[in-house]
């Protein structure tokens, strides 16, 4: 068995999740985790921030049941409405770092997601990608490099067909993949110990 998780870069509630994902890991230091990006804002959602009117008071709900803050440096990337979240973009950011370090990415895509909702730091910018690196450590060149190669836009469309082929229709979905079976063990929100007793009525049945 291993977990799928479905997360989108540019998604409050993942964000939000993130500390939750990191205690199931810890818990589960030898299950694998396979983290697969969406396309939340892609296509015709791929507009200026103002028009999803209900952001702030989303940010609000999410700190709210989850604890994670948002940083001064994401309120002035936002403040005026006219940035845009390109999904694909930081997919393909994702997927550099997945492919440099790919037994971090549960680390790097929450270091990603930081960079964003404290410090305000566009996902499209490699720069980004470069500060994440270098603060994890990684050989920033070669993540910035990644970044720009065929294969992370490959890896990214590959992404969210990947999370299609799961049924996944809301960010994040947490799953557990055994052989053919995927069983969703959380949706939007759950805490470690919610997961915990799924996972144990999983092993239990099978």
């Amino acid at each position: 068995m291993k977990l799928v998780y479905a997360f989108d870069a540019y998604c409050g509630w993942s964000y939000g999740f993130a500390p939750t994902l990191a205690e199931v890991v810890r818990r589960h230091p030898g299950l694998e985790v396979e983290v697969v990006s969406g396309g939340l804002f892609t296509g015709s959602r791929r507009v200026p921030i103002r028009e999803f009117g209900y952001v702030q008071a989303a940010n609000a709900r999410i700190t709210e049941l989850t604890g994670v803050p948002f940083g001064d440096g994401y309120a002035r990337l936002i403040a005026d409405g006219s940035f845009v979240m390109d999904s694909e973009a930081a997919a393909r950011g994702v997927a550099a770092l997945r492919r440099i370090a790919p037994d971090r990415a549960v680390e790097l895509v929450a270091a990603v997601q930081r960079a964003f909702y404290m410090d305000g730091m566009s996902l499209s910018d490699p720069a980004t990608y470069r500060t994440v690196a270098e603060a994890a450590g990684l050989d920033a060149d070669a993540v910035v490099d990644a970044l720009s190669a065929p294969e992370s836009k490959a890896a990214a469309e590959a992404d969210f067909a990947r999370s299609a082929a799961l049924g996944v229709d809301a960010y994040p979905t947490l799953l557990a993949l055994d052989g053919g079976r995927a069983t969703r063990l959380a949706v939007g929100r759950a805490d470690a110990d919610e997961i915990d007793r799924r996972l144990e009525a999983l092993s239990t049945a099978s």
